[in-house]
């Protein structure tokens, strides 16, 4: 692993960020290929160590190279990078040799790691698992091997906050200063005032990225001009939605971009203190954070009376319990204060007062990943980006049932259909369904709405809401009743229970779905109509909900319900009428059946069947009775012999 060192943090500090005149450029222009690895004088290994490829086996992977580099008889070099996105393809493994562009390899198990380096340290590439190689001018590129600006997946993105993920050593803040991390607000420090930083992010146009979409600059403002004694800024990295997973994956791979986006975002507002307020079981996440924010302060970017201008500023990390209901700004501050996550009434906003009874800035982790490249690049760079009424890129994880599990980021306009393309699209035999965009907040898209530009107005039209950018793409195997269901089940388990629209709507929601995913007891049409009235009480409880719900959480939580209702009503209807789930996912509305010419008769079904449903004769063939049939599937469990199905 490279070695940070005092010395080699005060070079980059005085010379490369610039708080010291620069008297050799040629010098300074050197050290900086090296330090960019453009110039090497041994072998380099980078392998991507975030949460999702440690899930892959990236650790296992990482023990097999350690292995590797210790039997070698010469000098090798480990770096542990972040995702470069491509998640269902890691492991991810590069390797670097002097005068030869870098090269990447997918799915690296520990079994391939001596193969892939013995094949590249002799100047050999093994044909299995090569993903592409990074183009370099001054390297010699490997023959027959893709460029990584040429892949699909890449040239259609715009990647302007990943731009360095899965790239540098994201354990290093050598390689942060490298790549120009810090520059932007060491020269902020020197000759901006708070209220030029203010400017400019107002001029831009950005909107906060955690879902709401209000402008950044004018919350800024609004904490500016509030005068106290002291101002706090809370950076909320508390990512909770099912599926979404782009900040921890920006975190793991890029934590010092945060850092800079959090220090001059303070510096904006006037604040001094500021919180990353995260999970306790984001382990990985919280361990590169605290690694960054410990290096930041070695290298005099935090602490007090930063390169001498007079500002001084704290950070330090924030773990939570994990309730979901803490993503509302009002409820996150009451968990920084020791107290319980519940919302509290605005006005007064956090703004005005928040943390302690001052004013209080809470942005998202891509919301402060934005501001060092718009302070730098100018509001005029930023406004070439995106739409007329939102600037910039944002950032997507996608999910469910694609072919390419994956970390992208777009300009703001971009078409549903372009982020389901990017995914590789479903799988093959499968058709597209839906696609969930905001999670348990959000709502679905049909195939008909695919061209559909992602931006907050658009998106509401057609009764999605962005949210904070998680999304899951469903095929014809997903039953959309049971995944609003599962989207009520979880609002009612993370609901704060303040409020009785929430506490009390989203509890009766889950009972009436959990009604009519099941057999009903009484096969009449008493039965049937209760469960109707049940789906057309759904319409005027989730209306209400979202109208007298104390915060967002309660307020969005019936979005799913109404996008499936309007435009999936037909699944509804079936399972109300026909009892009968066309992707054969609710279990309780199946109906099982013998085969009797499988059937041996060994009465194993129908000692295990909790409703006697099964009869017949022992060593003769068995049937199910269907009116008794409750659809829970023991049966087929325990039959030894593959004799029971289910239609």
């Amino acid at each position: 692993m490279e070695k940070v060192t005092t010395d080699s943090i005060k070079f980059c500090v005085e010379n490369i960020i610039g708080s010291q005149p620069v008297e050799d450029s040629k010098y300074i222009n050197d050290k900086l290929s090296i330090l960019r690895r453009n110039n090497i004088s041994r072998p380099i290994v980078y392998l991507g160590i975030t949460s999702s490829s440690i899930v892959a086996g990236a650790i296992e992977v990482r023990d097999a190279i350690e292995q590797y580099i210790s039997d070698a008889d010469f000098d090798i070099e480990l770096i542990e990078v972040g995702s470069i996105g491509l998640c269902s393809v890691e492991p991810i493994m590069d390797v670097q040799i002097p005068g030869k562009c870098r090269v990447s390899f997918q799915e690296v198990t520990p079994d391939l790691v001596s193969h892939i380096l013995d094949g590249v340290l002799n100047n050999f590439l093994p044909p299995e698992n090569i993903l592409a190689q990074y183009r370099n001018p001054i390297h010699q590129p490997w023959a027959n091997v893709p460029l990584f600006d040429e892949l699909s997946f890449f040239s259609s993105q715009q990647r302007n906050l990943l731009a360095n993920c899965g790239k540098i050593n994201a354990l290093s803040i050598i390689d942060a200063f490298a790549f120009d991390r810090y520059k932007t607000f060491a020269n902020i420090l020197r000759t901006h005032t708070h209220e030029d930083v203010c400017k400019v992010v107002e001029s831009s146009g950005l909107r906060g990225r955690g879902g709401g979409g209000y402008p950044t600059g004018k919350k800024w403002r609004t904490a500016l001009e509030t005068a106290a004694n002291q101002k706090y800024l809370i950076c909320n990295a508390d990512e909770s939605d099912p599926g979404a997973f782009m900040d921890r994956m920006l975190i793991e791979s890029d934590p010092h971009l945060i850092i800079e986006g959090m220090a001059i975002a303070a510096y904006a507002i006037g604040a001094s203190k500021a919180y990353i307020y995260t999970r306790k079981r984001y382990e990985f996440t919280v361990q590169r954070l605290e690694t960054a924010i410990e290096q930041a302060y070695s290298a005099g970017l935090l602490g007090y009376n930063i390169m001498d201008s007079g500002y001084s500023l704290d950070i330090s990390v924030k773990k939570g319990p994990g309730a979901y209901v803490c993503g509302e700004e009002t409820a996150l501050i009451q968990s920084l204060e020791g107290k319980r996550g519940m919302p509290t009434l605005k006005p007064p906003f956090p703004a005005t007062k928040g943390l302690h009874g001052k004013p209080t800035i809470v942005n998202n982790i891509e919301t402060l990943a934005n501001i060092p490249l718009i302070v730098e690049k100018g509001s005029e760079w930023y406004n070439t980006i995106g739409t007329e009424k939102s600037k910039g890129t944002k950032l997507f994880s996608v999910s469910g049932k694609v072919n390419q599990t994956c970390l992208i980021e777009v300009p703001m306009g971009t078409s549903i259909a372009k982020v389901v393309e990017l995914a590789g699209g479903v799988q093959q035999g499968r058709t597209l369904k839906a696609v969930q965009i905001g999670g348990p907040s959000g709502g679905a898209a049909t195939p008909e709405e695919l061209n559909t530009p992602i931006d907050f107005e658009p998106l509401k039209q057609i009764g999605v809401s962005m949210g904070s950018g998680g999304i899951t793409i469903y095929d014809d195997t997903v039953c959309m009743v049971d995944m609003v269901k599962y989207f009520m089940q979880f609002v009612q388990n993370e609901s704060c229970g303040k409020c009785i629209p929430c506490r009390e709507g989203s509890q009766r929601m889950c009972a009436i779905l959990d009604s009519i995913t099941k057999r009903p007891n009484k096969d009449d049409q008493h039965s049937t109509l209760e469960r109707f009235k049940g789906v057309i009480q759904l319409e005027s409880l989730a209306e209400v909900m979202r109208d007298t719900s104390l915060c967002g959480l309660g307020q969005t939580a019936p979005n799913p319900v109404l996008s499936a209702l309007k435009k999936f009503r037909d699944e509804f209807e079936e399972h109300i009428f026909d009892r009968k789930c066309r992707s054969n996912v609710c279990h309780n509305l199946r109906t099982y059946y013998i085969d009797v010419e499988k059937c041996t008769g060994c009465v194993a079904c129908a000692k295990k069947c909790p409703t006697n449903a099964i009869i017949g004769t022992p060593r003769s063939p068995y049937f199910v009775v269907e009116d008794k049939c409750i659809g829970c599937g023991i049966c087929e469990e325990v039959c030894k012999f593959s004799a029971v199905f289910f239609k």
